[in-house]
């Protein structure tokens, strides 16, 4: 028989002997406990958690490896203890041991000490410095969201409770609000490629014949460092900064901070917080705009009132009422003017009969029958005259009305300027009556029936004697 690893005796082949777990487990945490013991080991903490028992947990890693460790709360009570946090580089020396119950090794923590700054903080702090000096982070830059959006697009997990609390959040506040999802790893080695394929795929929508979105979401829940990693990777930065589409990062919880947040339009503490920010509550909504309907009809209505009285006012007003008037007066005018005509005609007519009485008394005293005939040819004529008289009177009236009309019309300054005349006026609209009225220099406004003409006066011809 040969000596095996725990210096047993390794049992012949035909007599193998068989372990159970505990024994196997308990054998290696002694190889371990007795032939490394207490070591001091270097790397960066990372998933760090402190239990109420004040026990604190964590891993330490580095690029290629990582180990389980726990300080217990008694190992540190007579020292300082260094408040650690994920991302921080120390050295912790500890004693190697096994945890039975889960059956992997860990390192029971005796002390800590910092080791410098984390190599992933460090990616962080150096890609942050780059992007700030090209500019990406600039607040002119940033972009105003939509505030009533139809369509959103979400970049995230498929399967995370980040995108079932916005679905419930947007369904609860816009149901209006039409959702595209492009699911994607939000961590792991190739997530950032994915992260930042889908935000220039939101982008080319209407090359596939879809509606774009408004805005896009970029976010998951909360995590250690390393799970949020893939939001600290330049490429994810890239596509949010080239975005033509407004961007919100909503990336773990309040207090996480990624590049992500810094290069987006809108930074919200956690996704559901993106999804408050993204839409208007519905119920807020209405009654904002049940207030404004109320101040329109309110300013309709008062408009509507002073107009009414406005036109009352005109329709009581000398105004108004003037035509009106006019027109009557110029009809009592021709009214009087025909009763004149008829008096008028009939006293003349009254004094033709008078003297054809006269006249045929005087025939019949002396019968003269040629002087009979002169008599009525003269009576003829006069019928004819006084009838020709009447409508002469009468159309008299009409033709000088019209006459005064043609002669209002040819006064008319209008009508001056048509027959070819022109008005020259100063520039202040004064009208030049004479040569002497302008200057060697003046500016004159020459006004014809179809134009101005803006012209200065180079010099005065004097008056011919």
């Amino acid at each position: 028989m040969t000596a095996d690893l725990f210096g047993d005796a390794t049992p012949a082949p035909d007599e193998p002997r068989v372990l159970t777990v505990s024994e196997l487990t308990r054998s290696v945490r002694s190889v371990l406990e007795s032939e490394i013991g207490v070591v001091w080991v270097e790397g960066e903490i990372s998933n760090y958690r402190k239990q109420p028992s004040g026990h604190q947990y964590f891993t330490l890693k580095d690029a290629q490896s990582q180990v389980p460790c726990v300080w217990f709360a008694r190992a540190g009570l007579r020292l300082k203890q260094l408040a650690l946090t994920d991302g921080m580089q120390v050295q912790v020396r500890g004693a190697l041991t096994v945890y039975e119950a889960r059956g992997q090794y860990q390192l029971n923590v005796q002390a800590v000490q910092a080791g410098g700054a984390g190599l992933l903080q460090a990616k962080f702090e150096a890609l942050k410095r780059k992007l700030e000096a090209e500019g990406l982070f600039d607040a002119e830059r940033k972009r105003s969201l939509p505030k009533f959006p139809t369509t959103i697009g979400i970049v995230t997990s498929p399967t995370g409770a980040a995108l079932r609390d916005v679905l419930n959040i947007l369904a609860r506040r816009a149901p209006w609000v039409r959702v595209v999802i492009s699911p994607v790893r939000v961590q792991g080695d190739g997530a950032a490629k994915e992260i930042a394929a889908a935000i220039a795929e939101l982008n080319r929508l209407e090359e596939f014949g879809l509606r774009p979105v408004d805005v896009i979401l970029v976010g998951r829940g909360g995590g250690s460092v390393e799970d949020l990693w893939e939001f600290n990777e330049e490429a994810v930065a890239r596509a949010i900064a080239t975005s033509a589409i407004p961007v919100v990062s909503a990336v773990g919880h309040e207090i996480d901070f990624t590049i992500a947040d810094f290069v987006a339009d809108l930074r919200a503490p956690t996704p559901s917080a993106a999804a408050e920010l993204l839409v208007p509550d519905t119920s807020a909504v209405l009654h904002h705009l049940a207030r404004l309907r109320g101040q329109v009809l309110r300013v309709v209505e008062g408009v509507l009132g002073r107009e009414r009285s406005r036109l009352d006012f005109l329709a009581r007003s000398a105004l108004f009422r003037e035509p009106q008037n006019r027109l009557a007066e110029a009809a009592q005018r021709t009214d009087q003017a025909m009763e004149a005509l008829a008096r008028e005609a009939q006293n003349r007519l009254g004094a033709a009969r008078q003297r054809i009485s006269e006249l045929s008394a005087a025939l019949r005293q002396h019968r003269p029958d040629q002087l009979l005939a002169i008599r009525r040819q003269q009576l003829g004529s006069i019928r004819g005259r006084l009838a020709e008289k009447f409508r002469q009177s009468f159309h008299g009236h009409g033709e000088r009305l019209q006459y005064l009309s043609q002669v209002l019309r040819v006064l008319s300054p209008v009508a001056t300027l048509s027959r070819g005349y022109s008005i020259t006026q100063r520039e202040n609209g004064e009208v030049v009556h004479s040569a002497e009225g302008v200057e060697a220099g003046a500016v004159i406004v020459t006004r014809f029936k179809n134009g101005r003409v803006r012209s200065t006066v180079l010099e005065k011809t004097k008056k011919q004697q």
